[in-house]
């Protein structure tokens, strides 16, 4: 379907892609992965013909309907529904020639463009908008709206309503769940996979491309290599080519060593020197392997905090909102060091609003915030990207923030987010967006905080960078609220999950699957496909059953968890044991060999005995949770 055909791409004198080639099938879901800087976006605008490879070529049939979002935010008095709408390009010409063909009055027209709106479900069109835009977070009565009405993250969500409006061949997508909220990426992905088009998708979020995507493109050091399967399945790939590539190289240069040994000895003895000559000139020959290099440019931690207070920081009853108005009321939390909460909710709920609560921006209409004397914050959001000084260095930025720091050391811990050399020492205005975001949270970190704000600290972060980040975050003894559209980081940070919604902030009980679920459980509801409601008098029994059951459900959820560690942790030593047991050396040793065996049955005892916890806990759950089937 799409050809790369020895494909090379120079931006300036630097070589993004050389020699690319590659083939794209139809209905294939692909994922481009890589670092910042590797030729992602690039490789999108030449199959949109935006750019022209340096050498080579790129084939694409020339009836290939392609579409993709508009990188630029809209602006006017069109509604939204009808600037979705206009992403449907032959529902809009269709339309038009209707027009034409009424106001002349030619029956013969008007048949045959009623016919093709009919085959291209056209008279459904304004549902399937009112749908798309349901789905990205825009309430009913935004769908009329003006666009000059909305800020400028839900005008580019307006944007990819557009893209996914037009009934297309290809669709390409760079970087789609940016500007949405968890709910909505959640939304997007059910979306996408059921979506008939062959997608090529830029994406630094793992969970959702593993959701998605059947097919990896990876792009590093110049090379693109397809991947098949999502990017989990990728990763375990590309580690099993470098842990061979490492053998290789490492026989290899045990071979060169064994022949640069023989020429040292004998070059100089005339018996012997043709064939030290022949070993050079095999040498020679040897297709050089390279060692395999896992390097990451980003290595940093937290700065231990001076002070670690038993209670950072309480919320007694509190309301915020603007303006007189309350948005979330009724807040209590208590923040206290190795917490770990992230904030679930639609945009526009009050999430950030809380973020400014706890951050001590925004004062409470009603109730308290009651902040230690020893409270430290520090607080990562998009606006502090804004507020950087492009005349100023990276070093200039912290060296302000920390007139005491030495020159080396600030050096040093620029150097862990990779700001070395000269690069520390440049004006930052011509810094992208994923390099303002690393010098935003790089100061975030040297504050030595105890509590941490992260409000979208993923957004312009490569995956790189997202797990030097959550590496960071494993050993920071502060506490952490965060919001994040990023499930893996939260996965692997949090323990926490509250929600706002209807104004109020409330823990969700359970984990980010359990909240994927509830939110498909929402969305069919919403849209007529549940009809069973409670009573407004059933309300409160209904919640007071609610709970009754998460009680009973968490020790049970806790069990299984614990069992799915051990079992993870026993078969992986089990695997170990088979691996030394398929080595002939170990049965030299018959001591060794009954010791080996020995150990793996008892692992497999346990494993068993685990397995037994989780299918009784697993059963006694269902039974919970449907009584019916009990």
């Amino acid at each position: 379907m799409i050809a790369f055909k020895h494909l090379t791409l120079r931006r300036g004198p630097r070589k993004l892609l050389e020699d690319v080639d590659l083939r794209i099938q139809a209905g294939q879901r692909v994922g481009i992965v890589g670092a910042n800087g590797t030729g992602k976006s690039s490789l999108l605008s030449m199959m949109l013909g935006e750019l022209t490879p340096d050498a080579g070529d790129i084939e694409i049939p020339t009836h290939l309907d392609i579409a993709t979002v508009r990188q630029h935010a809209p602006a006017g008095s069109q509604p939204a529904i009808e600037y979705v709408l206009d992403g449907d390009s032959e529902l809009r010409g269709v339309e038009a020639k209707l027009a034409t063909a009424e106001a002349d009055g030619d029956g013969n027209a008007m048949a045959e463009l009623h016919g093709r709106l009919a085959e291209i479900d056209g008279y459904a069109a304004r549902a399937r908008a009112a749908r798309l835009l349901h789905g990205l977070g825009f309430a009913p009565s935004a769908h009329d709206a003006p666009i000059d009405d909305f800020s400028g993250g839900w005008r580019m969500r307006l944007n990819l309503a557009a893209a996914l409006m037009h009934r297309c061949d290809l669709l390409l997508l760079d970087e789609p769940t940016n500007h949405l909220d968890m709910d909505a990426v959640f939304w997007l992905q059910e979306y996408l996979a059921a979506h008939p088009a062959t997608l090529v998708v830029i994406s630094h979020d793992r969970d959702f491309l593993d959701a998605l995507v059947t097919h990896t493109l990876h792009l590093e050091h110049g090379g693109a290599t397809l991947y098949t399967g999502n990017y989990s399945t990728f990763e375990l790939m590309r580690a099993e080519a470098k842990a061979q590539q490492q053998a290789a190289y490492e026989n290899q240069q045990k071979k060169l060593a064994q022949l640069q040994g023989f020429v040292d000895r004998f070059r100089a003895q005339a018996t012997k020197a043709r064939q030290a000559q022949s070993k050079l000139k095999q040498m020679e020959r040897m297709e050089k392997v390279e060692a395999a290099h896992w390097d990451t440019p980003f290595s940093f931690q937290f700065l231990k905090p001076e002070r670690l207070p038993e209670t950072l920081l309480r919320i007694d009853d509190a309301d915020i909102g603007y303006d007189g108005n309350p948005l979330v009321g009724d807040i209590k939390l208590r923040l206290v060091p190795g917490d770990r909460l992230a904030i679930l909710g639609r945009n526009g709920a009050g999430k950030s609003t809380v973020m400014k609560l706890l951050a001590g921006e925004l004062a409470p209409m009603t109730g308290e915030a009651q902040p230690d004397k020893y409270l430290k914050i520090g607080y990562f959001a998009q606006h502090q990207l804004e507020v950087l000084d492009d005349t100023a260095s990276a070093a200039q930025h912290l060296q302000r923030q920390d007139p005491k720091a030495s020159e080396q050391h600030i050096r040093d811990f620029l150097g862990g987010f990779d700001f070395r050399g000269d690069k520390a020492l440049e004006p930052i205005a011509p810094f992208s967006g994923g390099e303002k975001a690393r010098l935003a949270l790089a100061l975030v970190v040297h504050e030595k905080p105890n509590l941490l704000l992260l409000d979208e600290p993923t957004n312009h972060l490569d995956l790189d960078m997202r797990h030097a980040l959550e590496t960071a975050l494993a050993g920071y003894t502060g506490a952490v609220v965060m919001i994040a559209h990023d499930r893996h980081l939260i996965d692997a940070t949090c323990d926490q999950l509250w929600r706002v919604a209807d104004g109020a902030l409330e823990p969700f009980d359970g984990d980010l699957d359990d909240y994927a679920k509830w939110l498909s459980r929402q969305n069919a509801a919403k849209e007529g496909k549940e009809t069973a409601k409670p009573k407004v008098s059933d309300n409160k029994t209904a919640r007071k059953s609610s709970a009754e059951q998460r009680a009973a459900e968490k020790p049970l959820k806790n069990q299984i968890k614990k069992a799915d560690e051990e079992m993870a942790r026993l078969t992986k030593k089990i695997e170990a044991l088979d691996a030394e047991l398929a080595k002939p050396s170990v049965y030299g040793n018959p001591v060794d060999a009954a010791r080996v065996t020995q150990e793996r049955a008892t692992l497999s005892r346990q494993l068993d005995t685990a397995e037994a916890r989780w299918m009784a806990a697993a059963e006694e759950l269902e039974a919970l949770s449907n009584p019916s089937a009990a």
